[in-house]
Formats: C-alpha cells, structure tokens, sequence
C-alpha cells in the first residue's frame, strides 16, 4: 500500500469532494430560490452582499467544498505527474547531494493508483542508467533512490577489488549471453567531497560528506576518489572511498550464481548508488520487481547545504536544474 500521507491526500479529497456535489447540487440551488424570492419581495432592492446573507452557507460546508479543487489538483499531480522528494542521504553522490530536492516523474514507468500502486497505463519501463525511486523491497514503507543498473535478462558482475562493472545482455537460465555492454571508466582523480568518520556516544559510526577544495583537508577526513562510468550510452560520475573495501560476506548471493554475480529475473531491476562504497544496494539486498518502482528522477528544484540529520546552513542554487 501507498504510503499514510498518499492514503490520507485520498481520503481528504473524496471527503471534501463529496461536500462540494453536496453544496453545488443540493444546497445551491436552494439558496438561489430563497435570494430570487428576497429580491422579488423587495423590487431587486437587495444588494449582492445582503443577498449573501440570505439562506448563508454553513461554514463547515463552505471550508470543505472550496479546498476540494486544491487538493484535487494535489492529488492528481503528486499521484500522475510529478511527486517531490528530498534526498535523505549521500549514497547517490556526487550526481545527487544531502539536502536536494528533487522532483519525480510519477508517469515514466506506468500510471499507477495512489493507493495500491497497481499499474492502470503501461507508458514505459526504466533505462539503464536512469535515476529511479523505489519502494525497498524489504520494506516497502521506505523509498529508496538508486541508478538503474541492470535491466531483466542482464548478467551483472562486480569486482570489489577494481571497484568496476561487467554487464552481460539478453542472459537466461541455460542459455548464452548476448555480447558483454560496453563499459569504460575513465581514470580515477581526487574528488571534490572528503568523508569524515565519527563516533556517536552510543558508539555507532556516522559519516559526514564535504565538498572541499583540493588543497583543504577535514580532521579525520579521507578524500573521495572519483571517476567517470560509462554504461553504454549513458556516463555518469561514481565516488569510491580509497580505503575502502566491500565486505563480501554481506553481498546477496542470488541462487545458482557465484558470488558477486548475478542474474537480473524477469520483471526486476538492479540497482546502485554512485556513491559505490557508501550505497546499501542491490549486491547487499537483491532486485527491485517493477511493481515497487515510484518513477524517474527528472530535476533538483531546491538544493540546502546540510549533513545528514542536521539542519540546513544555507541554500546551493547553483544546484537548481536538470539532475545531470
């Protein structure tokens, strides 16, 4: 099921829509015959705010069938159009930062009820390398944003040691593979972001993300490496930490296949965050079916300097645009 707020927008829409057909079709034309009838006994005397007062509006009447248009067309555009969305965390850096706002293209991959999510008008499916949002799958109360790896059929293989992508097309239980997708990596450079590593009173680790100069440094802050990956027709930027590495134990291990390899089932996609080291994905958790798919990231509208779980300190309009 949709999440409370898209429930709640849907009941709240119904209710007050309700009132509106109540109010327009039942009590309107009732007030409109008690002011005929005033003006008639006073020869059209009657200015229109006296005429108001004739046969009022209740209140609660009046509130709830004007907000219907409002939240009609809030329902219709956050459910068909464009939903916004905040960006919670670093894992999609540096294409996406702490404290984006971004905008969702609810269409790109289906018209979908608010409610249920069931797909009403198939209008697409998502692209390798598109930006997609999705309902984790192991808990479909959470969204998750990540980049679109590997599409039904593909073979995926990822070297931890190299930190780099094999993707096999058109692959099936007991069948060959089409011809591998061709993959480059541009070579690796110093980022713009430095990671710090704390320690919180409980004892748990937390991370910080900052976007320094070159020739600056952060206490207790390890540079970001950074690269350019090209899937096919599609290049983007990924981040690695130097130091760090991929905890195989951890990985998904999808039935049949060896470890860090896997074969995307009909109907499902693989995801990644570009900030590879820094990205709970699908080498950690597996495939996201297409029924939990929200929509395409398509823009950043707002953009607030913050960490995680802080407060914003500024605002980055140069941010502002096309997610690129």
């Amino acid at each position: 099921m949709a999440n409370m707020f898209a429930l709640v927008l849907v009941i709240a829409t119904l209710v007050t829509g309700v009132l509106w057909c109540i109010d327009k079709f039942i009590f309107a034309p009732k007030r409109r015959e008690k002011q005929a009838a005033a003006q008639a006994a006073t020869d059209g005397a009657l200015d229109t705010k006296t005429l108001k007062k004739v046969g009022p509006k209740p209140g609660w009447l009046e509130t709830g069938a004007s907000i219907f248009p409002v939240l009609a067309i809030v329902l219709i555009v956050r459910s068909f159009i464009f939903e916004p969305f905040q960006i919670p965390s670093g894992s999609m850096m540096p294409t996406l930062l702490i404290g984006d706002f971004i905008l969702v293209e609810k269409f790109a991959y289906g018209i979908k009820d608010p409610i249920f999510q069931k797909t009403l008008i198939e209008t697409g499916h998502p692209k390798r390398g598109d930006i997609a949002v999705f309902k984790y799958p192991k808990d479909p109360s959470l969204d998750y944003i990540k980049r679109v790896i590997g599409l039904p059929g593909d073979r995926i293989t990822y070297d931890p040691s190299t930190k780099e992508l094999t993707i096999q097309p058109n692959c099936s239980s007991g069948q060959a593979c089409g011809s591998a997708l061709p993959i480059t990596y541009s070579n690796v450079e110093a980022s713009d972001f430095v990671q710090t590593f704390e320690r919180t009173s409980g004892g748990e680790a937390s991370s910080g993300f900052w976007q320094l100069p070159q020739n600056q440094t952060k206490d207790g802050g390890i540079r970001l490496a950074e690269r350019k990956e090209s899937l096919g027709n599609v290049t983007h930027r990924i981040l690695t930490v130097p130091i760090a590495q991929d905890q195989l134990g951890m990985y998904y291990q999808q039935p049949g296949q060896p470890l860090a390899t896997w074969v995307v089932p009909p109907g499902e996609y693989f995801m990644m965050g570009d900030n590879r080291d820094n990205s709970a994905d699908s080498r950690y958790w597996g495939f996201v079916p297409e029924a939990n798919l929200v929509g395409k990231a398509t823009a950043i509208w707002m953009s607030f300097e913050k960490q995680e779980g802080q407060w914003p300190t500024g605002i980055r309009f140069s941010r502002i645009g096309g997610i690129h």
